[in-house]
């Protein structure tokens, strides 16, 4: 969630998004899609198909700014985060998907 309100509203992360070879419009699409993953995983607790999908999300989303951060050559502290991430995602939607075929 917290990610996602800086995509939105930090001058930083535009000036991220401009050095990563995007524009406003993908910064701002990816913090609105960061905000709705975040509340996807909340009521997730409630709907685990919601959970599922929002983890599944995030999981792509993790992976798709990890192979950016190598396409730009950032260090490897730069990187890890979002292969941290990606991962931590990925448990989450295997997790929701158990809770899923569980409901069936």
């Amino acid at each position: 969630m917290i990610y996602g309100i800086q995509c939105l509203r930090s001058p930083f992360m535009k000036e991220e998004f401009i050095r990563y070879g995007m524009g406003d419009g993908l910064r701002i699409l990816t913090g609105t899609a960061q905000l709705a993953g975040a509340a996807g995983l909340l009521a997730g607790l409630y709907i685990s198909l919601l959970g599922f999908l929002a983890a599944t999300g995030l999981t792509v989303m993790m992976a798709v700014a990890f192979g950016t951060r190598i396409k730009v050559r950032d260090s490897l502290n730069q990187t890890l985060p979002s292969f941290f991430f990606m991962l931590v995602n990925g448990f989450l939607a295997y997790k929701y998907l158990l809770l899923v075929l569980n409901d069936l």
